[in-house]
């Protein structure tokens, strides 16, 4: 198979839940060792840096492989979902791992992914460390793709775990409780490894604090530990808590000797984050006369900090292209948008994106008004007709609306 009918394979054939949603989700790890065993597992080759969290994992994790770059390490760096390439879930330096070598791992395997029933997201986890552990990075950032516990990531034992906070996200799976939540994302705290906490609250501290006694894990909350702030080229608002949560995993990494990494690493890791990673989708500026904002923020604490940023622009009439996926709970988020905008509704084109004439339906009752369009490019279109150079333009909603527009 080529690259395109290895991706329409692994795309198609295999559950996973950013198409699927419950049915993608195992109970177990079983499978994930399984492949790691069949793969003669290269996990174990590798030094890593696990991250879990609602939100910031994705910007948390660019960050470190950033600063690991910038103290010229060679690194690998596995996160989901993907914005326009398969590819960009599996990076070295910023490189995008090559069609041959995903197109070899699949052929190879094929046969045992079939009769095991591998789901898209083991076997990319399973190609992830392969590749990191052939190609000998110094360093792997592992992002969790949702929760902890169960996530096939959770095979590693990392040189530090990190959790960057609790929201109420994929509560279908997880819980709908902060503290239920908080527990599957503690699942990826391991024996006498350090742990480091992004954000806290009353319901989730008592949760990790009690895993990481049980685990003899050091655990260090770096929003009460962090008190100095670095520039950086991502500046979403709520990098703030990013950056603190990064800061301390350096020097916490410093601190066991297996690395060095100096301040100025640090400072010039934040500032080319998106140079020397490829980041993209994170409070980005696409444009300027009129000022277009994306962003991928999908839940309610993510969504909560972009609307108070969006309040803080310059503008004289507000634009937002919005569409979301079937599972969101719009009773929580839909109050949080401003109802002084223009709406342009739309649907992910994706199977699980939420009809259009439902989302605009929702919307009008939290009088949030705006038409339906067929699709994102076509309310982008027509939002960029409307809005005159004073304008503000915010498309968001879901990573997979923004996703079609870059």
């Amino acid at each position: 198979m080529n690259y395109q009918e290895t991706i329409n394979w692994m795309f198609n054939q295999l559950p996973m839940y950013q198409l699927q949603g419950a049915s993608a989700y195992k109970k177990d790890l079983t499978n994930a060792y399984l492949l790691a065993n069949h793969l003669n597992n290269p996990e174990k080759d590798l030094k890593c840096i696990h991250v879990a969290g609602t939100n910031g994992k994705g910007s948390t994790s660019h960050m470190l492989a950033s600063i690991f770059q910038e103290a010229g390490y060679t690194v690998g760096l596995y996160t989901s979902p993907h914005l326009k390439d398969y590819r960009e879930r599996i990076k070295i330096n910023g490189i995008e791992i090559s069609e041959n070598f995903v197109c070899e791992f699949i052929t190879k395997n094929k046969t045992f992914f079939e009769a095991n029933d591998m789901s898209f997201f083991e076997m990319t986890v399973g190609l992830a460390f392969e590749y990191f552990a052939k190609e000998k990075v110094d360093i792997a950032i592992i992002e969790v793709g949702m929760g902890g516990r169960l996530d096939a990531t959770n095979i590693i034992t990392p040189l530090v775990s990190v959790i960057t906070n609790i929201g109420l996200d994929h509560t279908q799976f997880l819980g709908n409780t902060l503290e239920a939540i908080a527990f599957e994302k503690a699942g990826i705290i391991k024996s006498g490894i350090p742990v480091i906490i992004g954000e806290y609250t009353k319901e989730t501290k008592p949760v990790f604090l009690a895993k990481a006694a049980a685990n003899n894990s050091e655990i260090n909350f770096a929003s009460d530990l962090i008190h100095e702030s670095y520039l950086s080229d991502l500046i979403g608002d709520y990098q703030v808590h990013n950056k603190k949560t990064v800061i301390e995993t350096i020097a916490i990494i410093n601190s066991q000797k297996e690395f060095i990494i100096y301040e100025t690493d640090i400072k010039s890791g934040l500032l080319n984050v998106v140079k020397n990673t490829g980041l993209e989708g994170r409070w980005q500026q696409l444009g300027e006369f009129p000022k277009i904002i994306c962003d991928t923020a999908h839940n309610k604490n993510g969504l909560e900090i972009v609307m108070k940023q969006i309040q803080k622009e310059k503008f004289d009439t507000l634009h937002i292209v919005l569409g979301v996926v079937n599972d969101k709970d719009l009773n929580e988020i839909l109050p949080l948008f401003p109802t002084n905008a223009i709406y342009y509704f739309c649907k992910p084109n994706i199977p699980r994106g939420l009809n259009t004439k439902i989302l605009q339906e929702k919307a009008a009752i939290f009088k949030l008004k705006g038409k339906a369009y067929n699709s994102v490019s076509e309310s982008y279109t027509k939002a960029l007709q409307n809005a005159s150079k004073t304008d503000l333009i915010f498309l968001g909603g879901s990573t997979f609306v923004v996703a079609e527009i870059l």
